[in-house]
C-alpha cells in the first residue's frame, strides 16, 4: 500500500479522466494534490509549490512535457517528476529521463502500478539526500547533486550524475547493462544498443579534464564497475 500522507503532489494533465484518477488515487494514500492542464500552468505551479513529486504528461495543449521537465530542472529545481506518455519509442523515453525525468510510465497504465513507480521514485529521492559519496579523488553532494574532482566541479548531466552515483555506490562490483538501465533509468534497453556506454564514455571525458585515473572501467562482456583506488 502507498504511504504518502502529508505530501504534496502536482499533477499536469489536459486529460480531465485521467487527472480525475490520478488526482484522487493520491488523495486516497493522503497526499494532497494541486493540478494543472497546461505547460504553461504547470511550470508555474512547479516553480511556486512545495511539492514532493510531479506527474508530468508530455502531450499538453500548449506544449511538450518535455520541454517542462527541461525548464523545471534549468530553474535549480529538483523535485522528483514521474513522465506520463502514450508513446512507447525508447528514445521518447531515453530523451524525457535525461532532461532531467525520474522514471517514465506509459499509458494506458494501472493505478497500481502508477503507485508503486511514485513510491519507488520517492525511496531514491529520500536516500539520496541521506549523505555524500566519497571515491578516490571524488566527492559527491546527494542532496546539491553536485559532484567535483580534485576539488573542481565536473559538469554533469542529470543521466550522468545518477549513472556515477550507482557505480559508485556499488563500487567494485561488476554491474551489467540489464542493471544500470534499471536502476538509473528505470526502464530495459535493449542491451545491442549503445545508450549506456555512451553516457560512460560523457563521464570519463569529463573527468579526463582533471585526473588520469579511470574510475569507470570495464569489464569486457560484462558490464562496468567504479573503483576508487588502485589495487
Amino acid at each position: 500500500m502507498a504511504r504518502l500522507e502529508n505530501l504534496n503532489f502536482l499533477i499536469v494533465e489536459d486529460d480531465p479522466t485521467i487527472r480525475l484518477l490520478v488526482k484522487k488515487a493520491l488523495e486516497y494514500h493522503g497526499g494532497t494534490v494541486s493540478e494543472a492542464d497546461t505547460a504553461k500552468g504547470g511550470f508555474k505551479s512547479a516553480s511556486s509549490d512545495e511539492l514532493d513529486l510531479i506527474v508530468l504528461d508530455l502531450r499538453l495543449p500548449d506544449g511538450n512535457g518535455y520541454e517542462v521537465c527541461e525548464k523545471i530542472r534549468k530553474n535549480g529545481n529538483n523535485t522528483p517528476i514521474l513522465i506520463l506518455s502514450a508513446d512507447h519509442e525508447i528514445d521518447v523515453k531515453v530523451k524525457n529521463l535525461s532532461a532531467g525525468a525520474d522514471d517514465y510510465l506509459t499509458k494506458p497504465f494501472s493505478i497500481d502500478e502508477l503507485l508503486a513507480r511514485i513510491e519507488a521514485i520517492l525511496r531514491r529521492s529520500a536516500a539520496n539526500e541521506e549523505s555524500e559519496l566519497e571515491c578516490g579523488d571524488i566527492k559527491i553532494d546527494l542532496i546539491r547533486r553536485v559532484m567535483t574532482l580534485k576539488g573542481k566541479e565536473v559538469d554533469l548531466t542529470n543521466s550522468e550524475f545518477n549513472l556515477l552515483v550507482y557505480l559508485i555506490k556499488n563500487v567494485g562490483r561488476t554491474i551489467s547493462l540489464d542493471e544500470l538501465a534499471k536502476n538509473v533509468w528505470g526502464i530495459g534497453f535493449n542491451t545491442q544498443t549503445n545508450y549506456i556506454n555512451v553516457y560512460v564514455s560523457y563521464i570519463r571525458k569529463k573527468m579526463r579534464a582533471h585526473t588520469d585515473f579511470e574510475y569507470i572501467r570495464t569489464v569486457r562482456t560484462k558490464g562496468f564497475k567504479a573503483v576508487c583506488k588502485e589495487g
